[in-house]
């Protein structure tokens, strides 16, 4: 993966991959492009997504695996704008409940009793999203809140 950063304007991408932010993951279908907001986790190198049966971004991927994903840290009050934009290709596999547990909790918290229903439970009716990203732009865009 090659990290490209804008010199004094970057930040350490590995703090916030690992807050429990939005992504953007955008797919193409037939020439139209599509923006879909996800839940990720990033492992080795990959960032982890999971795709239920009511979602179209896998079909999407298994046409065409080339992607982008854009993640931003984002305060106004305090003037911060971090942004990561990764280039890359997705595959859609299997569910894996250990993978897509450590997702969840991420977001949910650690004690599943305690998740919205709807995250409970996930079966093989569900897919991963594994991306592998061959670029990443760091930008800090932060400016001076006033």
């Amino acid at each position: 993966m090659k990290i490209i950063t804008n010199g004094d304007r970057s930040f350490d991408l590995e703090k916030l991959l690992a807050k429990p932010l939005f992504a953007h993951l955008a797919t193409v279908d037939k020439d139209a492009p599509s923006d879909t907001p996800v839940w990720f986790h990033w492992e080795k190198q990959q960032l982890w997504i999971i795709g239920t049966p009511s979602d179209t971004f896998p079909k999407r991927i298994k046409n065409n695996p080339k992607c982008a994903i854009g993640i931003a840290d984002f305060n106004p009050k305090a003037g911060l704008v971090l942004h990561a934009g990764f280039r890359g290709t997705a595959a859609v596999l299997p569910f894996d409940s250990t993978i897509a547990n450590r997702l969840l909790s991420r977001y949910l918290g650690l004690d599943e009793n305690k998740w919205d229903p709807r995250f409970k439970n996930l079966d093989k009716s569900n897919v991963l999203i594994r991306f592998t990203p061959e670029t990443v732009v760091v930008r800090d865009q932060s400016y001076l809140a006033t």
